[in-house]
């Protein structure tokens, strides 16, 4: 079968790989659309914990054997630990995730396991399909900002992640959102899907502010224009440095909270919530694209916010 497979640093090949092996309690999906996420990008260009030869792939979704439409929820925990027990499989540390510690969705068929499934409403198209996973990740960073009703809200960097964190502010009911990125073409989408406004960075103060970057720039900046007594939830990944004032952070008495992933009752809400968004900036490759795609992407040279991958 066809996959995408990273191979070595800064190195995406289309290849012919071996069916997958389905273990007992797994099945077989067969893959229909597959997104490119940001920290597959990083992943690739500077490797870590993925280690290549790996097909990568968190975001898809596909048709079983017996044709069921599905999405799959990648992340897969110990389900026998206090972390577990308490509902926070996002944060077991035993925790691992498809296309990063086993084979994903960057193949024409993979094998997970059966509880990651979630059956697609009836005419809830691919595209809506493949983005209910970045979805479900602002769906659980909306639910931990714990914002009061009507609130001003901020969203610092306009990619997937942040355009979903503003369209679940906006579904949440927040009076207004602003969103702040450095490009003129997504502060031109942000200001489509409802943005109350598209800057380069944000100005006066918020209840909650969205960092979808994580650089140490913007972890200071979603801080620096906190109101006093209000919560900044970091969900990028860019940087591990703070680079925030501590001191501003105790007298503003302002949080912090780390957003990692989605619980599994996110994932659902996220769901039930995509069908109804604009999903003109996200653009559709085939497959044997991929390696090109993949490769302009993570050098900065092309303009779709997100990149699914079909087969």
């Amino acid at each position: 079968m066809k996959a995408l497979v990273f191979t070595g640093p800064g190195a995406m090949e289309v290849r012919d790989v071996p069916e997958p092996e389905v273990g007992a309690g797994e099945e077989l999906v067969h893959v229909v659309t597959s997104g490119i996420c940001g920290s597959e990008l990083h992943g690739v260009k500077t490797p870590g914990f993925r280690v290549p030869p790996l097909v990568m792939g968190h975001e898809f979704a596909g048709r079983t054997g017996d044709g069921r439409f599905v999405v799959v929820n990648p992340i897969l925990s110990c389900g026998a630990c206090d972390l577990c027990g308490l509902g926070l499989r996002n944060v077991c540390r035993k925790r691992q995730i498809v296309g990063v510690h086993r084979p994903g969705g960057f193949a024409e068929r993979v094998a997970v396991p059966s509880g990651t499934l979630t059956e697609l409403p009836e005419g809830l198209g691919w595209t809506a399909a493949a983005i209910v996973e970045p979805a479900a990740n602002a769906v659980h960073a909306w639910s931990l900002a714990g914002a009061p009703a009507g609130a001003r809200v901020g969203v610092i960097g306009a990619g997937a992640i942040g355009l979903a964190c503003l369209l679940v502010a906006i579904s949440g009911g927040a009076a207004r959102v602003e969103v702040a990125d450095r490009s003129p073409h997504r502060r031109e989408i942000a200001g489509r899907l409802g943005a109350g406004a598209a800057v380069t960075e944000l100005a006066g103060e918020y209840d909650v502010i969205f960092d979808a970057v994580g650089a140490a720039v913007t972890h200071e900046q979603s801080l620096a224009r906190l109101r006093p007594g209000g919560t900044a939830v970091w969900l990028g990944l860019a940087d591990p440095t703070a680079g925030f004032d501590a001191a501003a952070l105790v007298r503003g008495e302002k949080q912090v909270a780390g957003s990692f992933a989605y619980r599994d009752a996110d994932f659902a809400a996220a769901v039930g919530l995509v069908a109804g968004w604009d999903l003109s900036w996200v653009a559709t490759y085939p497959i044997g694209e991929g390696a090109e795609i993949f490769t302009t992407l993570m050098n900065g040279r092309t303009t779709p916010v997100k990149a699914l991958l079909t087969f």
